[in-house]
C-alpha cells in the first residue's frame, strides 16, 4: 500500500495546487506547544476589588504627583529579589505594611513584587515561568498564582511594583500594578519601550549593564510619545494597539561598571536628562552595581542618598532596596524539594534581611523630614 505522507515531512496528499507544506521551514526547534489561559479568563476568575482597585488609583497618583514634583516624599520600592513563595511573601508583606503605615508621611512605599528574572545565560526564569520550580513551566498555574498574590497583598493596603520583561504578562497583573520598571537589558529594546508607553503605571527604565545612562534617557523620552505595536488584548486575540504615551516614566540609576549613586553621579545623570529634554530626577536602585553586589552595601548606599536628601537635594524621587525576611540568598538546584529551601530567604539576587531594612527605610524617611524642615 502507498504512504500517503512522507513521514519525516506532512505533506498533503492531494491536487499541485494544494497549500503549500511549510513543515520543512517552520518550527522546526519548537518542542512543543501547549494552550495558555486567555487574560481575560484569569481577570474573570481572580476579579479585583473595589478597595484594591482605590488603592492602585491612589498610589499611581501618588507617585506622579512625586515625580511631578507636587508631592516632597520620597518612592520606595522594598522587597525580594523575585517571589518564589506566596506564603514568605506575604509574611514578608505584612511587615512592610506595619513600616509603610508608620512612614507614610514621608515615604511612598511600594512593595516589590518581581515575578519574572531576566538571565545572563539560563536559569530560573521566575515565578510565571516555573512556579513549581521543577522545570515543569506550568506558566497557567504561574499566572494564576502571581495575580492571587497581587490581590493578596493589595487586599492588605500596600500597593505593588514589578518589572515587565514578558511582553503579554501585563496583560494578566498590570491592573493591580501601581508602579513598574523595565530593567537594565531591556532598556534599549523599542518592544519594552512601546510596552510602557501604553502601561497605566509610573515606570522606571534603568540605566545599561555597563552603566549608561544615555539609554534609559532615550528610553523615558521615547516612552513618553505615543506608538503603534503588535500585541495581545485581554480575550487573547492578536490586535494593533496605539498608545497615548506614558508622561510618568522616570530614570533608575543602578550602577554599572561602577556605582553611579553619588552626588556628582546624580549630577551627571541629571544632565543627561535635561539634554533629552525630560525632567532631572532619577531613582536610585541601592542593589546591583551601586552595591557592587555586595547586599549589605545597600546600606552604605541607602545612607549616602539619605545625607543626600538631606542636604536638600531633591532630583532623587525614589530608591529601590532589594529586602527578604532573612538576609543573603541560596541556591536552588531544579529538581530538589521546595521543603528544602531555607524559609525567607533569596534563591536569585542577596537581599538585605528585614532586620536591617526596617532602620534603612527609618533613616530614609528621616531624611525627608529633615529636608522638609529645611
Amino acid at each position: 500500500m502507498k504512504r500517503l505522507d512522507d513521514p519525516m515531512h506532512d505533506h498533503e496528499a492531494g491536487s499541485l495546487d494544494a497549500t503549500a507544506d511549510s513543515t520543512r521551514t517552520d518550527d522546526t526547534r519548537i518542542r512543543a506547544v501547549r494552550p495558555l489561559i486567555s487574560p481575560a479568563l484569569l481577570l474573570d476568575e481572580l476579579p479585583v476589588s473595589e478597595n484594591a482597585l482605590a488603592l492602585v488609583e491612589r498610589t499611581r497618583r501618588d507617585i506622579g504627583a512625586v515625580l511631578r514634583g507636587e508631592d516632597d516624599r520620597l518612592i520606595a520600592v522594598v522587597g525580594p529579589c523575585s517571589i518564589h513563595d506566596h506564603d514568605q511573601a506575604m509574611d514578608y508583606a505584612r511587615l512592610l505594611k506595619g513600616c509603610a503605615h508608620e512612614l507614610g508621611d514621608a515615604l511612598v512605599v511600594v512593595m516589590r513584587v518581581y515575578f519574572e528574572k531576566p538571565r545572563t545565560t539560563v536559569g530560573w526564569k521566575g515565578y510565571i515561568n516555573d512556579p513549581r520550580l521543577d522545570g515543569s513551566f506550568r506558566m497557567n498555574e504561574g499566572l494564576r498564582l502571581a495575580r492571587q498574590l497581587l490581590l493578596d497583598v493589595l487586599e492588605l493596603g500596600l500597593p505593588a511594583g514589578t518589572e515587565f520583561l514578558d511582553l503579554l504578562s501585563p496583560q494578566y497583573i498590570a491592573d493591580l500594578i501601581a508602579w513598574g520598571a523595565i530593567g537594565a537589558r531591556t532598556t534599549e529594546s523599542q518592544s519594552h519601550r512601546q510596552l510602557a508607553s501604553g502601561l497605566s503605571c509610573p515606570v522606571g527604565f534603568k540605566n545599561g549593564t555597563d552603566g549608561s545612562v544615555k539609554i534609559a534617557a532615550d528610553a523615558v523620552l521615547a516612552a513618553r510619545s505615543g506608538h503603534a505595536f503588535m500585541g495581545m488584548t485581554k480575550m487573547g486575540a492578536a490586535a494593533i494597539f496605539e498608545t497615548r504615551g506614558n508622561e510618568d516614566c522616570h530614570l533608575i540609576l543602578r550602577g554599572g561598571k561602577t556605582p553611579n549613586y553619588d552626588a556628582a553621579s546624580i549630577e551627571a545623570a541629571c544632565q543627561a536628562l535635561k539634554s533629552a529634554g525630560v525632567r532631572e530626577q532619577v531613582m536610585v536602585d541601592l542593589s546591583h552595581g551601586n552595591s557592587s553586589k555586595q547586599y549589605e552595601r545597600q546600606i552604605e548606599v541607602g545612607r549616602d542618598i539619605a545625607g543626600q536628601i538631606a542636604g536638600g537635594e531633591r532630583r532623587i524621587c525614589g530608591v529601590m532596596v532589594e529586602s527578604h525576611l532573612q538576609p543573603g540568598r541560596q541556591d536552588h538546584r531544579e529538581g530538589e524539594p521546595k521543603g528544602l529551601l531555607r524559609p525567607g530567604v533569596s534563591i536569585t539576587d542577596a537581599c538585605l534581611g528585614w532586620a536591617q531594612t526596617e532602620p534603612l527605610l527609618s533613616e530614609l524617611a528621616d531624611a525627608v523630614r529633615r529636608r522638609r524642615a529645611a
